[in-house]
């Protein structure tokens, strides 16, 4: 997985993230559980992150879906 540094982390765009409310502003893209997707390898590593946490229960299923279903795009391109 390319590395993906705080800084290229605040300066994507919110959309890039698999819950972009979470992401809006700079200090939420630093926070973790807001799931950033720039590459394919990042995509597949939040469905694996997205689902521990729905297992440990600090996701809904519908947030889980909506991760999977980003990610899922990126990874088929």
């Amino acid at each position: 997985m390319a590395d993906l540094t705080a800084k290229k982390r605040a300066s994507m765009p919110s959309k890039e993230f698999g819950l972009p409310e979470k992401a809006r502003t700079t200090d939420q893209k630093k926070e973790s559980g807001n799931y950033p997707m720039p590459d394919k390898a990042h995509a597949r590593n939040a469905k694996s992150r997205a689902a521990q946490q729905r297992k440990a229960g600090n996701l809904t299923k519908k947030e889980e879906e909506r991760i999977d279903r980003k990610a899922d795009k990126i990874i088929d391109d």
